[in-house]
């Protein structure tokens, strides 16, 4: 303390002279102005002389790093590349609504795509448009062609870690059988015996031949453990369907209800799932009640992909940003002519109107020009998406060889000479008979923007002929419409505009053979020719190619012939995708839409920098 104390006091001690401060201050500064002008200013001018070759210095250092950052750049490309990023989620847009996630009563697109992410089957289709196995292994037929024997995989699992095995296979093919179930499935499968010999071997006893068989090996496999108990009557009501267990890539994760017109299965990746763990995290089908709203999904960024849109909904879509693959299906768009209708009981009355329809035309209405497309087939920027013929039964490329059977050319002169002559003349630009009836056609069809202008040209078309044409078109998406009940079952129409699912095998014995045209088949037509019958009960009796393909010939040139419908044009499958994305690609064979998950494994949201594999 006493040291602190003598500290102090000597502080307080110093004196300060301010001016000699002051005169140091003075000093000190003026050395400084001093050496600034001897050294800066004085030199600016040495500097200005200089800058020239200062500034080229600059600029080829800058020359030489650039050259540096392109060649590294360039170098680069040799050991890197951009490849799908892991993780993310894919988020997809389709029809709905989803009221159920059993596969068994899918009806909607939604609906059916949920339920190819979420459980396997016995066969699939492949990017190929082929026919693989999926827990199949391998199919034997005996020589009768009437016992199948199917080896399934060892290694399937369910998404709660169960099993799977023969004995899931033949639960529900049985559950499908069982009337209690009320499966729409029931009439392909209700004469079909299944049994499981043992985990991974299955028999099927069919009734009779049936070359298309292993192609309805596609449908979903259910897990005995979990339903098994369950009475079949409420099965379609259980919690099963809004919480289901499956085996496919995709486990659900939730079912999500935004609004009224947007619901959302939610799923995560299965780890264990036999084919390998998808690229995705997570996927999400967001189901729409419309097409309208689809594309407002994509525009503001809900999803980053897009299915069931038509062609027309395409000129909304920013191309600069999202691709867009347009690939045919197996299905195709029919004027299906209602054989008992009291004005087309007459076969000269049909083929007046298939001489009098130009498909041509119709195709041409629906084709779409989009801009700023990268795809390679494009001109100047501008891309074309065109809708493919349908003059058969068929697809194209289901039948082979040099003579299948051709449809008459648009000759609208021919066409009013047959109505002329059946007694339907002009009178005054409309066609009447001799009792002073009107030629009056009731057209029907369904709410879709390629349905209603196909309709329009088609309506244009014949009304050029005199013919008065009354239309209706039902919106599906009207719970009070009930499409089926009301206008498919009673087949209330003249004339239907609808599309009919072709598949994979030429098989359309659902849709022309005469046992089929009543309120629960598919022969919307009301067609019976015994002629017709005969052709297709041998084809989908043989085995034979070449042997189906004379009788499916022979078939079509009967139906050609008789005119039971009018083929528009082959369906085609618009898919909306973010670039950044990778799924669908242009390569991709569709059996069907939904069918675009064959390599749903490999589809990604998003792109990074990897280095080569050397």
């Amino acid at each position: 303390m006493a040291d602190d104390k003598r500290g102090w006091q000597q502080l307080q001690k110093l004196k300060f002279d301010r001016k000699k401060i002051s005169k140091r201050v003075k000093k000190a500064e003026g050395a400084t102005m001093r050496h600034a002008h001897k050294f800066i200013v004085g030199r600016l001018d040495n500097m200005r002389d200089v800058r020239r070759h200062i500034l080229g210095w600059l600029m080829l250092v800058g020359v030489l790093i650039a050259i540096v950052a392109i060649q590294l750049m360039w170098f680069q490309q040799s050991y890197k590349m951009t490849a799908a990023a892991t993780g993310g989620t894919y988020a997809e847009a389709s029809l709905g609504p989803i009221e159920t996630l059993n596969p068994l009563y899918a009806a909607s697109n939604a609906e059916i795509a949920s339920s190819h992410l979420l459980f396997s089957s016995l066969y699939t289709y492949d990017e190929s448009g082929n026919l693989r196995g999926d827990l199949a292994e391998s199919i034997e037929m005996d020589d009768s062609g009437t016992l199948y024997t199917v080896k399934i995989r060892s290694d399937a699992q369910w998404h709660d870690g169960r099993k799977l095995n023969a004995n899931d296979i033949a639960f529900t093919v049985n559950l499908i059988k069982n009337p209690s179930a009320r499966t729409p499935l029931r009439n392909s499968w209700r004469d079909v015996m299944v049994k499981a010999i043992d985990d991974t071997t299955l028999q099927f006893q069919l009734p009779a031949s049936y070359a298309a068989f292993s192609h309805a090996l596609t449908f979903a496999v259910l897990p005995e453990h979990v339903l098994g108990n369950i009475e079949p009557s409420t099965i379609r009501e259980n919690v099963f369907s809004r919480a289901p267990v499956g085996s496919g890539p995709f486990s659900f994760r939730l079912l999500q209800t935004v609004s009224v017109k947007h619901r959302v299965a939610q799923m995560t990746a299965f780890e264990n799932y036999y084919r390998g763990i998808p690229r995705i995290n997570r996927f999400e089908v967001h189901a729409y009640s419309d097409r309208e709203e689809i594309v407002k999904a994509v525009k503001t960024g809900q999803v980053n992909a897009a299915a069931d849109l038509s062609t027309g909904n395409l000129t909304q879509i920013d191309t600069k940003n999202y691709k867009v693959v347009s690939r045919p299906v197996n299905a195709g768009v029919y004027a299906l002519l209602n054989v008992d209708s009291p004005v087309l009981k007459d076969k000269a009355v049909r083929q007046a109107l298939q001489l009098a329809t130009d498909s041509a035309v119709i195709r041409k209405g629906l084709e779409v020009k989009l801009p700023h497309s990268d795809h390679p087939n494009a001109q100047s920027g501008i891309r074309t998406l065109k809708k493919p013929a349908l003059d058969l039964p068929f697809v194209n490329g289901q039948l082979s060889g040099t003579d299948i059977p051709v449809r008459p050319n648009f000759d609208i002169v021919r066409a009013g000479e047959l109505l002329d002559s059946t007694g339907w003349r002009l009178a005054g630009g409309i066609r009447k008979n001799d009792a002073g009836q009107v030629l009056t056609l009731n057209v029907a069809t369904t709410k879709n923007a390629d349905y209603e202008k196909s309709l329009e040209i088609l309506v244009g078309q014949w009304r050029q002929l005199g013919i008065t044409i009354n239309t209706n078109v039902v919106d599906t998406n009207d719970p009070s419409s009930n499409f089926a009940q009301y206008v498919l079952r009673p087949r209330s129409y003249d004339v239907l505009l609808y599309e009919l699912e072709i598949g994979a095998d030429p098989d359309v014995y659902a849709y022309w053979y005469s046992s089929q045209a009543n309120e629960n088949g598919k022969n919307f037509s009301n067609y019976k020719s015994a002629t017709a019958d005969a052709a297709l009960a041998s084809a989908r009796s043989r085995i034979e190619t070449d042997l189906r393909n004379v009788k499916y010939k022979a078939f079509a040139k009967q139906w050609i012939d008789d005119v039971p419908a009018i083929g528009l044009y082959q369906s085609v499958a618009e898919y909306v995708a973010s670039k950044k994305a990778q799924g669908v690609d242009e390569n991709t064979n569709l059996i069907s839409s939904n069918d675009r998950y064959a390599n749903v494994l490999y589809w990604s949201v998003n792109q990074e920098s990897v280095y080569k594999t050397p």
